[in-house]
């Protein structure tokens, strides 16, 4: 079972990278691999809100739809999410922003395996590499949406 674990330090504001993660429908527009996401529901319950969603994820010849439940803690600075339906197995991640002098400490951490052999055979090759694409995607967002550093 992948998992990856990553802390950075960015130029931006805690609630910057927050409102940009929890942005779960802008991520087919900069996060690679993401062709499509759908935000099933929202609830709001009082001191987080929970988010259903989906993402369709195209690579090579796979495309593969996936649910979550995204639960967004706006004053923690937290977000969680935890696998519904699709491919895999399990999966489950975590974010967390922490204001630091400077900017923002960003701690991502992600823990996956998939249902198919052959989709978990491929991610096993390129899992590591597919972690830091996606961590840079979410830098270069940042310095679209809020400036370069």
């Amino acid at each position: 079972m992948p998992t990856h674990s990553e802390t950075r330090t960015l130029p931006y504001t805690a609630g910057q990278m927050y409102d940009l993660v929890a942005d779960v429908g802008s991520y087919p527009q900069f996060l690679p691999w993401t062709a499509a996401a759908r935000i099933r529901s929202r609830e709001d319950c009082g001191d987080h809100e929970v988010m259903l969603a989906d993402l369709v994820i195209s690579f090579k010849v796979f495309r593969e739809r996936f649910g979550s439940r995204v639960t967004l803690w706006p004053d923690r600075r937290r977000i969680e999410t935890e696998y519904l339906d699709g491919p895999f197995r399990h999966m489950v991640s975590t974010w967390e922003f922490t204001d630091v002098d400077g900017g923002v400490e960003v701690a991502f951490f992600v823990d996956f395996e998939f249902r198919n052999r052959i989709l978990q055979s491929a991610a096993g090759l390129f899992f590591f590499e597919a972690m830091q694409r996606i961590v840079r995607a979410f830098e270069a967002r940042a310095a679209d949406l809020y400036g370069a550093p």
